[in-house]
């Protein structure tokens, strides 16, 4: 199965330089409407990839083409962030990124078998399922954010994104702020993984994007997982949780918090790897993949 044909680019696409990973994949498409720009690329069975918070495709460069050896891989920029276009405030809340990605899989006329999610990807594919808007054999998840964050990090996260949303400027300074490199490294060491210079550089563009900057801050401010810490015990698809021991963003610990909601759910454990680890060991995380969806 090929979905990529069906697609042509549109007079937008000028706004994605020729260097950016797997740019002959980029396709752009209104569905739901909101503009999206998503990247396919192989043939086969269906695989999503839902990057992370403040990420894009490009979180999926070097484990995308693994897939595509056997699946058709379906990865779009999640709405207001990398190149897709700005959704309004009810789109970026957990429930409407799930409906918004199920608009945008209804355009592609594709149903995935296999849905992979990064950080708060996770909890948007966990979302679609419990919804009924996907219908997945395996839900993987990657450092997955399922549960609402504990401590200090739960009671300021999301007030603190929604006094930044609404600070006017905030996009354009903290873009002005990626500018300088030191700035978009310690962001990233602070995630446990080590990203080689092409990884950095990647984030740094995005970073430097104030519209990025604002979907990323609207999504946090939006964000609230604790309907979803309600619904987890009726979701019945299997669930594999594949974590980085090193991560210092989602705790590792908090797997086995989950396998204790979730017994259909399956832990892989990633020595030595941070909250990115696909990024930086995509060849691990496809044997982990792999080995529960053969």
């Amino acid at each position: 199965m090929s979905l990529a044909l069906t697609l042509t680019p549109d007079a937008a696409s000028a706004e994605l330089r020729e260097d950016w990973p797997h740019r002959a994949a980029s396709r752009f498409l209104h569905a739901g409407g909101l503009r999206w720009h998503v990247q396919i690329m192989g043939e086969g069975p269906v695989v999503l990839l839902l990057h992370g918070t403040g990420a894009s495709t490009h979180s999926w460069r070097a484990l995308m083409p693994l897939l595509a050896r056997r699946f058709t891989v379906i990865a779009p920029d999640l709405p207001g962030q990398g190149f897709s276009g700005e959704a309004a405030a009810e789109a970026l809340s957990m429930e409407g990124m799930a409906r918004a990605v199920g608009h945008l899989l209804q355009a592609l006329h594709a149903e995935p078998r296999l849905l992979i999610g990064h950080s708060a990807g996770a909890a948007i594919g966990a979302r679609m399922c419990l919804d009924g808007l996907v219908a997945p054999d395996l839900l993987v998840s990657i450092n997955g954010a399922l549960l609402p964050l504990g401590g200090w990090a739960g009671q300021v996260f999301s007030p603190l994104a929604r006094l930044m949303v609404k600070l006017p400027g905030m996009p354009r300074l903290f873009a002005w702020r990626a500018a300088d490199p030191v700035v978009v490294r310690r962001l990233l060491d602070a995630t446990g993984s080590k990203l080689d210079e092409e990884g950095i550089e990647l984030y740094a563009r995005l970073f430097r994007r104030p519209e990025h900057v604002a979907g990323t801050l609207g999504m946090m401010a939006a964000w609230d997982l604790h309907a979803l810490r309600r619904d987890l015990p009726k979701l019945k698809t299997p669930l594999l949780l594949v974590i980085g021991q090193q991560d210092q963003t989602i705790r590792p610990t908090e797997a086995r918090r989950l396998a204790r909601i979730l017994p259909q759910a399956r832990i892989h454990a990633l020595p030595g790897l941070g909250h990115l680890a696909h990024e930086e060991a995509p060849e691990s995380v496809l044997h982990a993949i792999l080995e529960d969806h053969p």
